[in-house]
């Protein structure tokens, strides 16, 4: 930590420590869990900090006019990467998550070996959704931004206190295509949620119908090695709600625009969101 960065309660250090006992202490029921909940695989953990080291990252969090807004047909929602542009908590918050110790376990819990952090926060950093924010179903992004490894796990930690399942901003698993109903996981403060992702882990975010913010900090984990037996590779791909016809025609065509690009330009035509050290 810098000279010119104010006095934090927790290090990267400290919240990595109880990250690892908390996950080590269940990790046998995890690992079950995991491997049951298919083909979206996926477990969490609740009360994973300390509830005032919990609530102290979520009042860390800056208002959304820091933030960089994403609005239109497939997502609505506040993003940052640039961390050292924020509190300083979220960066120690963020970088416990790639603890040595905390990726060793987690590649124990889920049986993905070898599991590579992300240090530049590709796709990942923290996230805020108030009234009217969503995800559509998606695919993320296949690969990390040099495509070299695949992304195949996801740590979402939510931190908004007190937050309802009624509330909406949920993580929703569509386990059985777009056609089927999914499943709900509550966006329940200090909760770690792991999933898996591959070429057929669609999940969503419903519709925040409520007037707070729900806060989440976001890792992801790749591997030389794809999640599935073949090689494959895509962006991040959206589509319509069942109901959402229209949408869905017009997301799937811009996935398949998008997806063609990458695949002539290596790093397409955006920059990647990352965290620019």
């Amino acid at each position: 930590m810098s000279k010119n960065q104010p006095n934090i309660s927790q290090t990267r250090h400290d919240y990595a420590k109880t990250i690892y006992s908390q996950l080590e202490t269940c990790q046998d029921a995890l690992r079950r869990e995991f491997l049951n909940n298919k083909p979206i695989y996926n477990c969490y953990v609740d009360n994973l900090l300390v509830e005032k080291d919990a609530r102290e990252i979520y009042e860390a969090f800056p208002p959304k006019k820091s933030l960089l807004l994403l609005k239109d047909l497939r997502e609505y929602k506040y993003v940052g990467m640039q961390m050292n542009q924020f509190n300083p908590i979220l960066e120690e918050i963020i970088y416990a998550f790639q603890d040595p110790r905390v990726v060793k376990l987690i590649s124990k819990i889920t049986g993905f070996e070898e599991l590579l952090p992300d240090e530049y926060l590709y796709a990942g950093g923290i996230s805020m959704m108030d009234y009217g924010c969503f995800l559509n179903p998606h695919l993320d992004n296949s690969h990390d931004k040099d495509r070299k490894n695949y992304r195949v796990i996801n740590l979402l930690y939510y931190v908004s206190p007190d937050w309802k399942e009624e509330y909406g901003g949920n993580l929703e698993l569509w386990d059985n295509g777009l056609k089927q109903s999914n499943r709900t996981i509550h966006s329940k403060f200090n909760r770690l949620v792991i999933m898996s992702t591959n070429k057929k882990s669609w999940h969503s975010v419903s519709k925040v119908n409520y007037q707070g913010q729900r806060c989440c900090v976001s890792n992801y984990y790749f591997s030389a090695k794809p999640a599935e037996e073949d090689d494959y590779f895509h962006v991040t791909s959206f589509r319509g709600r069942p109901e959402q016809k229209l949408r869905d025609i017009i997301l799937q065509g811009d996935a398949a625009l998008r997806n063609g690009v990458r695949k002539i330009v290596k790093h397409g035509i955006k920059k990647p969101s990352i965290y620019k050290k």
